[in-house]
């Protein structure tokens, strides 16, 4: 006998009618409108940031955001926009104010051999797109994300051991930035650039920097990573921050809290018990939960939340402890003989 998982997919046809709404229809369309609409108050004076929430409440307020508030965190705000959420571009628009710095997960560094490097995915890069966040906020910085990718231990090894090899490299990234920052004809079909001074042009489209991603494929070293203090503090005074990810502690399959909040505490003081260089933490937050089922761990989307909601009208219990929520469902099985 085997058990499958069985998942079962809502279709939904769309019908073009015409009609007349009856007074009842007209009250669910603006009540319809109204939990969709930007909201006067804030989460916290709507009465909605509370231990013990309701999955009603969750489900008629989780398109509503409050436009009105001004961003009071005083230290700096990286956003990442990554492919598999694409929404995250919209976001981008929208909260551009509350955001110091936007990261797009675009590019790719290659080493192709001695001194030898190439970047790819510059074809994901949108000018408009960047010229509309940079409308929401003059002084957003746009830092697209730079994975060192496919890189051995011995490229590393190679490439920081020399001088030659890091000058090369450093001067790949700046190109890369210059011709971004370009000012390009739209009407050239290879897009041929010409350097121009014109300041207004080259804040329009440009980068303003890179977030490099290379400790995360090196392995591990002890139970402390890679990463360290030390590693830390040799590079505090030379970069504008660092993105801590803290939203891996229940990554295998036993179910766990996502981001307990004694264990972050502890990963930040790991690495800046002084406080000297500690505002260049960014303290990352995940803006997605997991599921725990089958044979492992699923990351869940907004989406997908809603209608295990709406599904299954589950009560949240509180975590105390990681402050956080969590709740039980049963998915649906059928035996396969």
């Amino acid at each position: 006998m085997r058990t499958t998982l069985f998942l079962l997919h809502a279709i939904s046809c769309c019908w073009l009618v015409s009609a007349t709404l009856s007074k009842t229809d007209a009250k669910k369309s603006h009540k319809a409108e109204a939990e969709t609409s930007p909201a006067e108050l804030s989460v916290l004076e709507r009465g909605l940031v509370v231990s013990d929430p309701h999955w009603k409440d969750i489900v008629k307020e989780e398109k509503r955001h409050c436009a009105h508030i001004k961003r009071t965190f005083q230290g700096q705000v990286l956003g990442y926009v990554t492919p598999w959420n694409s929404h995250g571009y919209d976001i981008a628009k929208m909260f551009g104010p509350k955001l110091s710095s936007v990261s797009p997960v675009w590019l790719q560094l290659r080493r192709r051999g001695p001194e030898t490097f190439d970047v790819t995915g510059l074809h994901d890069h949108d000018p408009g797109w960047v010229k509309a966040v940079r409308k929401s906020n003059k002084k957003i910085r746009m830092v697209p994300r730079l994975l060192f990718d496919g890189w051995s231990y011995q490229d590393y090894v190679s490439v920081l051991g020399s001088e030659d090899e890091i000058e090369e490299l450093g001067s790949e990234l700046v190109d890369v930035a210059k011709v971004i920052r370009c000012c390009c004809s739209a009407l050239n079909p290879i897009r041929q650039c010409c350097f121009s001074n014109d300041s207004v042009a080259l804040q329009t489209e440009g980068f303003d920097g890179f977030t490099l991603e290379l400790w995360s494929q090196l392995g591990v070293r002890g139970s402390q990573g890679m990463f360290g203090r030390e590693e830390f503090e040799q590079l505090a005074p030379v970069v504008d921050g660092f993105s801590l990810m803290t939203y891996d502690y229940s990554s295998g399959a036993r179910p766990g809290p996502s981001s307990p909040l004694p264990w972050v505490r502890d990963c930040v003081l790991q690495l800046a018990p002084n406080t000297q260089w500690r505002q260049k933490i960014l303290l990352g937050l995940n803006l997605y939960g997991l599921d725990f089922a089958g044979q492992g761990t699923e990351p869940i989307l907004g989406g997908r939340y809603i209608e295990l909601l709406r599904e299954h009208r589950p009560k949240h219990l509180w975590d105390e402890y990681a402050g956080e929520h969590y709740f039980s469902y049963k998915r649906y099985w059928f035996n396969d003989t």
